[in-house]
């Protein structure tokens, strides 16, 4: 994997929203991003998007007793029980939200803008990825571009495309099993 070029100078530097687009054109992904003002919880988006098409999803950035994370990323109405999370990504312990300054460190992003993009941050690959495969099933799905005051819609392949190219590798969970 190829990292930012931007970290590569500093790698105390995260990616911008232009450095993530940058990083589509360079895929050859296209995405189509709106504005709005800054949303934090999925309530909000909902009162807030309006007729934007498209999958809308949640992000919920996780980590268990041994400073495991996983980022799950999932349609934003999908139940998701922690405990029942637990035993299928075997993890160590309780899951709990990782903090701020864990979300900060790692993915480049604060609460309210996680998002798959923030992959792009994570050049150590400390975070492992997991998708509600019914949510793949959109023509569209649609993620904060690290700014949790802008949507950006992408095609579900270029989605998983982008992660993989992020050094990730993208586990696919039915939720609905």
């Amino acid at each position: 994997m190829a990292k930012n070029h931007i970290q590569e100078n500093d790698p105390m530097t995260r990616a911008t929203e232009n450095d993530l687009f940058q990083r589509f054109d360079e895929l050859g992904i296209e995405t189509q991003t709106h504005r709005h003002q800054p949303v934090y919880t999925v309530e909000e988006s909902k009162a807030l998007r309006g007729d934007v098409p498209g999958g809308h999803c949640k992000n919920l950035f996780l980590r268990d007793k041994k400073r495991n994370m996983w980022l799950v990323v999932a349609q934003e109405d999908r139940p998701i029980d922690l405990k029942e999370l637990r035993a299928r990504l075997a993890s160590n312990g309780n899951l709990s939200f990782g903090n701020a300054t864990l979300l900060e460190d790692v993915l480049g992003v604060n609460s309210g803008a996680v998002t798959p993009f923030a992959l792009i941050n994570d050049i150590d690959g400390r975070v492992q990825v997991v998708l509600d495969k019914k949510m793949l099933g959109h023509d569209m799905l649609n993620y904060h571009p690290l700014d949790n005051a802008a949507t950006t819609a992408i095609a579900p392949a270029d989605l998983v495309r982008f992660i993989e190219a992020s050094g990730h590798k993208a586990e696919i969970i039915d939720f609905d099993e």
